[in-house]
C-alpha cells in the first residue's frame, strides 16, 4: 500500500471516532446542566446508540450493500449528519433534543460498518493491516477528549460547543469520505432477503459453543460500558474533578498501550492465542471487580479492564 492511501485511510478513520468522541462522553453532563434533562431522559438520550444500532443494518442491508459505493452513502450520511448535530445546538429542551440525536444515532452508526468496508477493501491481509489502521480511531476519540479538556468547556459550561466541533469535523468527514477508494456494493445484482439483512444466518453460529460464551460475554461487558458513559463524566464533574473528559482519555490510551504490550502480559500469547485471550478476559473482569469492591482503580485496574474489552 502506497503511504498516500494509508495517510488517507488513517485520517478516514480517526475522523470517524473524533466525530463521536467530541460530544458523546460529555452528553450527560450537558444535558443535566443546560437542558436540566433528568436520569430517565439521560439514558434515553445514550439508549439512541443501541437503537441506531439496531435500525443500522437495514440501512447498510439494503442500500448500502445492494446500491452505492459504501464511500459515497458514508459521505452523505456524514454531511446530513454533520447538520443535526448543528441544529442540536439550537436546542432548548430535551423534548427538541431527542429526535434529533435519535436521527442523528440512526445515521452515524451504520457509518462504523462502512469505514470498515472501505478500509477491508484496500488490504490484502486484514489481520495483520486492520489494527493499524483501527487504533487511529481511538487516536481520534483521545483527541477530542483532550481538545474538551484543553478549552475547558466543562468548567465553563460551554459544552454546546462539543456538538458544533462534532459537526464540523463530521462536515469535513463527509466531503473526505468522497475522495476515499472507490468500494462498490458488494451484493450488487445479488437477491438479498429479509433474513440476511438482519442476520439470521448468525445465529447459527450459537451452536459454537466458544462462539457462544464469546457472545454471552459480549453482551455482559456491555451492560458495565453503559454506565460508564453513560454516568462516569457527570459523576466525575459532580466531585468537581477538573478536566474530566480529558482524564476519561486514559481508558482509551491504556487500551492503546496493552494491545501493544499484551503478548508481555500473557505469556502464553507467542503460541496459544486462545489461552492468552482467556487470561485478559479473566485478570480484566477480576480488576474491574477490584475497582468496584474497593472503590481503588488504580493503574493495573484501569489496564486490566482495557484489556478484557480488547480481548472480546
Amino acid at each position: 500500500m502506497n503511504l498516500n492511501l494509508r495517510i488517507r485511510l488513517s485520517l478516514l478513520m480517526f475522523l470517524e471516532f473524533f466525530v463521536w468522541g467530541a460530544w458523546f462522553v460529555t452528553m450527560g453532563t450537558y444535558l443535566a446542566r443546560t437542558l436540566g434533562a433528568s436520569d430517565v431522559e439521560n439514558g434515553m438520550a445514550y439508549g439512541t446508540q443501541s437503537l441506531g444500532a439496531i435500525i443500522a443494518p437495514f440501512i447498510v442491508g439494503l442500500i448500502a450493500d445492494r446500491f452505492f459505493a459504501a464511500q459515497k452513502i458514508m459521505g452523505v450520511l456524514h454531511l446530513v449528519g454533520a447538520g443535526l448535530l448543528f441544529y442540536i445546538t439550537q436546542q432548548t429542551s430535551f423534548s427538541g433534543f431527542y429526535p434529533l440525536m435519535l436521527s442523528y444515532m440512526i445515521l452515524y452508526m451504520p457509518t462504523l460498518a462502512l469505514v470498515n468496508a472501505v478500509v477491508f477493501r484496500q488490504l490484502t491481509n486484514t489481520e495483520k493491516e486492520f489494527p493499524t489502521f483501527r487504533v487511529w480511531g481511538t487516536i481520534g476519540w483521545i483527541a477530542a477528549g483532550l481538545l474538551i479538556g484543553w478549552f475547558a468547556w466543562e468548567q465553563k459550561n460551554l459544552l454546546v460547543n462539543t456538538f458544533r466541533m462534532g459537526a464540523i469535523s463530521s462536515l469535513v468527514l463527509g466531503i473526505i469520505c468522497f475522495f476515499m477508494p472507490n468500494t462498490p456494493p458488494s451484493a450488487s445484482g445479488k437477491k438479498v432477503s429479509f433474513g440476511d439483512i438482519i442476520g439470521v444466518q448468525a445465529l447459527g453460529l450459537l451452536k459454537d459453543r466458544n462462539f457462544l460464551v464469546f457472545f454471552i460475554s459480549s453482551l455482559l461487558i456491555c451492560v458495565p460500558l453503559a454506565f460508564y458513559y453513560q454516568e462516569a463524566n457527570k459523576f466525575l464533574n459532580e466531585i468537581n474533578l477538573s478536566n474530566a473528559a480529558a482524564k476519561m482519555t486514559l481508558g482509551q490510551m491504556s487500551e492503546t498501550i496493552f494491545m501493544v504490550l499484551m503478548p508481555f502480559f500473557f505469556y502464553p500469547a507467542w503460541n496459544q492465542k486462545n489461552a492468552a485471550d482467556r487470561n485478559g478476559c479473566v485478570v480484566g473482569t477480576l480488576c474491574l471487580f477490584r475497582l468496584w469492591r474497593y472503590r481503588q482503580p488504580g493503574v493495573i485496574c484501569v489496564l486490566g479492564y482495557s484489556a478484557s474489552w480488547d480481548m472480546l
